[in-house]
């Protein structure tokens, strides 16, 4: 075996216990059983600790060294290899273990504190989290920023100065497009009781529609919805509201995106680095443009429509055009997941700006509850009524997921592009999706995107498929054009 076969034997067994160690988490989040969370934080700190030792085995280092790449696969795949095990080994073992046992911990917290609305019940381990990363960051950073170096995990090549520069060039038009917005005749209520049964059994017809493998993949219900896994076993998860069934299709449309952005990586590159997706951003912009500019979609509301007459009877909607209007109602709200495609950018700019507060330690633990209501009420209009419509809300702080808010806006502007790149390919896409005919979307982003899996680095994965370096030009459009339409401005 050459160097490099030796590399790739040795990669494959790494990332197949990496994905043993993400099913854990899924059965964390769906199956396990409360009493069990001390428990699973020791395996998950113990599985961690055999994957940092293989990410850092010295003949890592030696096979990078030696091996002779053969074509643009082969190059890609020892980039991938190469800034892992660079990660890696700036990581102490110890470090790495204890922030698997504390964050799978933490998790169950923040749950229980989120349920009972008790914020003094989560802070103490928030802290603990944070102080963890800081350390991790600033192993990473070398001296350089620290925000920098956690959002570089979830987005290689993106710091905090360009992406708070795109912020602040998209939010006054999103604030003006808001204020337009909300001086127009608001669409009418919803106001009818959908069980959860039937919801659910609506949420998998959708995300077949959408291309979903079931033979791949299976649907759980979760407190904060989320996909899991890559290769042949990726698995989604949604959440149900008897009042409110567009929380859960288009959660389960949104986490469909990201599934079938994994099922649809080339099978070649199963088990491998490249048989993931390439980016957060990459992978929000394939959930975002499933859940908005396709799921959203006037075209596809009229057929969505007319599937929930026949399943759920008349529940008080006169016609398509109200319903694509309900479906799309901006009003301001208290939670980001739920949030409309006009305000949703603004939860993320919020965040974003406090989590770097909390990693430079310009803002304390203790101080972030009003921190966050502050900004809120200065971004929204809104004073927030309890933690778990505030602080509480998300989960990603207590799984210390840092850096990675920025991504989903990041997302957006991705599908943005995707978007206005697809329906130039397709000019009949609206006259599929009025009846509910995914397949020529799914399957362009599928051969453009998603089969690529990290074959590219991030932004020239979507540059590639656009034929233009991406900006927020065509989404901010995007949004103008649609939103404008809906609400007559």
């Amino acid at each position: 075996m050459t160097a490099f076969d030796e590399l790739m034997a040795f990669q494959r067994e790494t990332e197949a216990l990496a994905q043993i160690a993400g099913r854990l988490g899924w059965d964390q989040e769906t199956m396990m059983p409360r009493g069990a969370a001390d428990q699973r934080g020791e395996e998950m700190s113990a599985i961690e600790g055999v994957l940092h030792a293989r990410r850092t085995d010295p003949r890592v280092a030696e096979w990078l060294a030696t091996a002779e790449p053969q074509d643009d696969e082969d190059r890609a795949q020892l980039r991938q290899i190469r800034r892992a095990h660079q990660r890696a080994t700036k990581i102490p073992a110890e470090l790495a273990q204890k922030l698997a046992r504390v964050t799978s911990t933490a998790q169950g917290i923040w749950a229980e504190a989120r349920a009972a609305d008790r914020v003094e019940d989560f802070l103490p381990t928030l802290a603990e989290v944070i102080a963890l990363k800081r350390e991790e960051a600033a192993a990473l950073a070398a001296g350089g920023n620290l925000y920098d170096a956690l959002m570089d995990d979830y987005e290689p090549g993106a710091t905090a100065e360009t992406i708070g520069a795109m912020f602040d060039r998209m939010r006054p038009r999103l604030v003006r497009l808001r204020a337009a917005v909300l001086e127009a005749a608001p669409p009418p209520k919803l106001d009818h009781h959908f069980g959860e049964n039937a919801q659910l059994r609506f949420a998998r017809d959708l995300a077949a529609t959408f291309g979903y493998d079931f033979t791949r993949g299976r649907l759980d219900l979760a407190v904060h919805p989320f996909s899991s896994g890559s290769g042949n076993d990726v698995r989604i998860t949604t959440r149900v509201v008897e009042k409110d069934p567009f929380n859960c299709f288009y959660s389960t449309i949104h986490e469909v995106g990201h599934a079938c952005y994994e099922l649809g990586i080339d099978q070649d590159y199963l088990l491998t680095p490249l048989g993931n997706g390439v980016s957060m951003g990459v992978h929000e912009s394939q959930s975002r443009i499933y859940e908005n500019q396709l799921g959203r979609s006037p075209a596809f509301t009229g057929w969505m429509f007319r599937q929930m007459l026949d399943r759920f009877g008349d529940f008080g909607v006169a016609g398509p055009e109200d319903f694509a209007r309900i479906v799309n109602r901006v009003q301001p709200g208290f939670i980001r997941t739920e949030a409309d495609e006009v305000h949703y950018n603004l939860h993320v700019m919020m965040r974003f700006d406090l989590e770097r507060a909390l990693i430079r330690g310009d803002l304390q633990v203790r101080d972030l509850e009003a921190a966050w209501n502050d900004r809120f009420l200065a971004d929204f209009g809104v004073a927030v009524d309890r933690p778990s419509n505030g602080m509480l809300q998300d989960v990603h702080w207590s799984c210390g997921l840092f850096g990675y808010f920025p991504t989903y806006t990041l997302g957006n502007v991705y599908a943005g592009c995707l978007h206005h790149t697809l329906r130039e390919a397709i000019t009949d896409l609206d006259d599929h999706l009025s009846r509910g005919d995914l397949a020529p979307a799914t399957g362009w982003l599928r051969e453009h995107v998603q089969r690529h899996g990290g074959l590219y680095l991030p932004r020239d994965t979507i540059t590639r498929a656009c034929g233009f370096t991406p900006s927020e030009g065509p989404l901010l459009d995007y949004l103008d054009a649609k939103f404008g339409a809906l609400y007559g401005l």
